[in-house]
Formats: C-alpha cells, structure tokens, sequence
C-alpha cells in the first residue's frame, strides 16, 4: 500500500505541481482542441493562444497575490 500512495502521490504532484489552475487549463485546452478537431475545424491555433491565455491568467494571480515569494 505503501508503494501505491507514492506512485499516487508522485502523480499528483507531478500534474497539478504547485498551481492547479495550470492543469485545468491544459485539460480544458485539450478538450476543446479535441472538440475542435472532431468538429472539421482548423484546430491548431488553438492551443498556442490557450496556453498563452493559461499563462498570462496565471502570472496575474501569481502577481496580486500579496505573500507572492520569489
């Protein structure tokens, strides 16, 4: 039991890290990529400007947060 809460446990943290933001954004980036794709429409632009809009939301929270450590 002990080896499978580890294997979970790296898991976890490998996906989610420190923000959990990041990783609902990715899913829900992939999802509609795939939904897009299914759809016959020209996919491929979305992801770039869905990771940027990822990271622009997440420098924004990192930057008003008020016990931001760097």
């Amino acid at each position: 039991m002990k080896y499978l809460t580890g294997f979970l446990a790296f898991w976890y943290n490998f996906i989610i890290g420190d923000d959990w933001t990041i990783a609902v954004g990715v899913v829900l980036a992939l999802a509609l990529g795939a939904w897009l794709a299914r759809s016959h429409v020209d996919a491929w632009l979305w992801l770039p400007l869905a990771v940027g809009v990822v990271l622009v939301f997440s420098l924004w929270r990192a930057v008003k947060a008020p016990d931001a450590r760097m």
